[in-house]
């Protein structure tokens, strides 16, 4: 069975709803359940995912792929409720300084056409954009980066920009407000996007709606016949 969404069908929109769980104190998997049962993901990206999520199938159906990080309890998670490829992990550079936490994972998604990377990069903020260059050259074509960027000020360079709501997603210490959780975005135009409540965790989840650009798009069949009349 194909995916829900392709960039050849007649309804080329793409939903992703992206969400920072905070690990074993914040969002269970009742509370995705709930958020998936209400927007309706064709892809649900997961950060800060503990092994209990894993559980998510058996309460919403669909399919689900988790890569967990080096020396911690959670990791990140790919759900859909449609098939897709298994994700693949890659390994993000990380400070060899005294100290430094093990290193960050970037997954991988090839879905309808687009490769889709759910990242938790690290605070330090030369770091996380170095983590962010080391990403883009993995991926071609269409292409996100979506998820926690722990990043402060703007990010998105070698023809990616940022496409994500302009509201904050965090609260630090229910004082200081941060847009950590972004989007950015090669190939792809967002039409619509959402900050939704932040209910157990401390990140609100993204909602985001995309398509493919009329410019990546991929020929069809279709348009070849247009372009021979």
């Amino acid at each position: 069975m194909a995916p829900a969404f392709s960039s050849h069908s007649s309804d080329p929109r793409l939903r992703v709803v992206s969400w920072n769980l905070l690990r074993r104190v914040g969002a269970g998997v009742e509370d995705v359940a709930r958020l998936v049962k209400s927007q309706h993901p064709d892809l649900l990206l997961l950060q800060e995912c503990t092994e209990e999520i894993a559980c998510l199938p058996s309460l919403v159906g669909g399919h689900f792929f988790r890569h967990p990080m080096q020396s911690r309890i959670y990791g990140l998670a790919a759900w859909s409720p449609q098939p897709f490829p298994p994700s693949n992990a890659i390994r993000l550079p990380y400070s060899i300084l005294p100290g430094r936490v093990p290193p960050r994972l970037a997954q991988l998604i090839s879905f309808g056409g687009i490769t889709i990377a759910n990242v938790h990069l690290s605070h330090g903020q030369f770091l996380n954009r170095f983590q962010l260059r080391h990403i883009m050259e993995q991926l071609q074509g269409p292409a996100a980066i979506i998820g926690d960027f722990n990043a402060v000020g703007p990010v998105g360079f070698q023809g990616f920009s940022d496409i994500g709501p302009r509201i904050n997603t965090h609260r630090a210490g229910n004082i200081i407000a941060l847009r950590l959780d972004r989007c950015i975005a090669r190939g792809l135009v967002c039409s619509a996007s959402e900050v939704l409540d932040k209910g157990p965790s401390d990140h609100h989840p993204m909602v985001l709606d995309m398509r493919v650009d009329a410019a990546f798009r991929t020929p069809t069949i279709e348009d070849s016949n247009l372009l021979a009349l």
